[in-house]
């Protein structure tokens, strides 16, 4: 009871210092971006047009080494939006739902409503619309139209749906049409479905705005997933002969197992890309990088509105602003695209946190985890726990406010038969026969202070003995493998 009133006084204190003697409930805007890299000017990469991104980073607390906990959209999501950690049978694919994988875990949307927000979900933020939808003031919302605006592209669309609509009857499979990888078509920004997400958060902003009570708005911009189509002008932000490929684009990293590596799939399903082992182009490559390019500031563009709106509306001041990318993603790096394994590229993705009173931008290279993202906005609110043993991250707030400043901090996930941990210098992973923790086949360790683009395989030196055993440990303590 005692350590209870402690807890409770410490959040009222924070609350107090943060939102002013009055106490304000404040605000959440809840930013998801799909398949989104830490490729940004803000992260340092300066080839890249992300000018709001870039001034949201300048505001807040950007979290340089921010990990999802599974690399893949489905199992990211639920993971982060119940703050716990998956398992091998618990946020494992795409296609979960949270409601199904951990039905007594409170979403932080329904928590957030319990305590008397106005929760709204525009576009994709859990996998699916209908999972923990009670959890929303009304139905989650997500756009519908045209995935692509060119003919050629729609007649792509529908030779595949009609070469996948004969399979299906075939193999009794539901057919799963893609059309070509990526578009640029000279649309304006509300034809793509992203653009309708932002327009009707615009819309919800100004009526919360004339409501006056706390909100929780989540909204999920799907762009730069798959397929790459934006607006022509976000094309023209990038000449195509300055587009550079990755230097590992044509080869995996040393002695690196087998069970790291993949033939990328996901692409593979799209209209205009080599079906099988065939590799990628050169050309197909600089067209895919431009296309994640385009879409990116694409993205972009609608944030900086929407950071805007948020201005215009005098909301800013009682608002906590959060951006995520629910996991990393390959850009031919390792003869890899997609996501789905657990490299650096793939397991890291951009987190954004920026605080209504917040003056100065903050930087922090210590690795953090997804599932740290609920306790630090429940602290932030002031809102008690959900439920006991229930987040297992930590909260970031004593982090950003630098009161306390841990010696070391891990970063732990997973994606198929592979489990990772990252140190902040070390990034190792162990590879086992099944999904349920088999046996240990094979191991991973690179070395990012001389090796941070994951080059070299250096699980075999002996000088690595005492930092394997560290980290093999602490992955074993953390996630819980046998």
């Amino acid at each position: 009871m005692k350590r209870f009133l402690v807890m409770v006084i410490v959040l009222l204190v924070i609350n107090s210092v943060i939102y002013g003697a009055e106490n304000k409930k404040p605000n959440v805007l809840f930013i998801a971006v799909d398949d989104l890299r830490t490729e940004l000017g803000c992260y340092g990469k300066n080839h890249i047009q992300s000018p709001n991104i870039d001034r949201l980073a300048a505001q807040g607390t950007l979290f340089e080494h921010a990990y999802c906990m599974v690399s893949v959209c489905g199992a990211s999501r639920s993971a982060l939006l119940t703050g716990t950690r998956p398992k091998y049978n618990r946020f494992v694919s795409a296609d979960v739902y949270a409601s199904k994988d951990a039905p007594n875990a409170i979403p932080l949307n329904t928590h957030f409503k319990n305590y008397g927000y106005t929760t709204i979900n525009n576009g994709k933020v859990f996998h699916f619309p209908e999972d923990h939808n009670n959890g929303w003031s009304e139905p989650a919302w997500r756009p519908k139209g045209p995935g692509y605006a060119l003919p050629e592209s729609l007649e792509a669309l529908q030779k595949d749906r009609e070469y996948k609509s004969e399979l299906g009857k075939n193999k009794n499979n539901k057919p799963d049409a893609r059309g070509p990888a990526w578009e640029s078509a000279d649309v304006p920004d509300h034809f793509y479905r992203d653009g309708q997400t932002l327009e009707k958060s615009l819309t919800d902003l100004r009526k919360l705005a004339a409501n006056g009570k706390p909100f929780f708005l989540a909204v999920g911009f799907v762009k730069p997933h798959l397929p790459f189509v934006a607006p022509k002008k976000y094309w023209d932000l990038y000449k195509k002969e300055d587009i550079k490929l990755p230097e590992n684009f044509r080869y995996t990293p040393k002695d690196v197992p087998d069970e790291a590596v993949h033939n990328f799939g996901e692409l593979r399903n799209y209209a205009n890309i080599p079906k099988k082992n065939e590799p990628i182009s050169d050309e197909t490559a600089i067209n895919l990088i431009h296309g994640y390019y385009a879409c990116v500031s694409y993205t972009d563009a609608l944030i900086g509105r929407l950071l805007d709106e948020l201005e215009t509306l005098k909301l800013s001041e009682n608002t906590i602003i959060v951006l995520w990318g629910d996991h990393g993603w390959h850009l031919g790096e390792h003869t890899m695209w997609s996501k789905h394994a657990v490299f650096e590229n793939t397991m890291k993705a951009p987190l954004i946190i920026k605080l209504p009173a917040q003056k100065a931008a903050k930087r922090f290279s210590l690795p953090v985890e997804f599932i740290d993202i609920y306790p630090t906005l429940n602290d932030l609110a002031g809102l008690p726990e959900p439920q006991q043993n229930q987040l297992q991250g930590k909260s970031l707030i004593p982090l950003i406010e630098k009161r306390v400043t841990p010696d070391k901090l891990y970063a732990a996930g997973r994606y198929g038969v592979g489990d990772t941990i990252f140190d902040g210098r070390f990034r190792y992973s162990e590879f086992r026969t099944k999904k349920g923790g088999g046996e240990l086949i094979s191991r991973m360790l690179y070395d990012h202070k001389t090796d941070p683009r994951e080059n070299i395989n250096v699980i075999n030196n002996p000088e690595n003995t005492a930092i394997i055993d560290e980290l093999s440990k602490e992955l074993k303590r953390t996630i819980d493998l046998p």
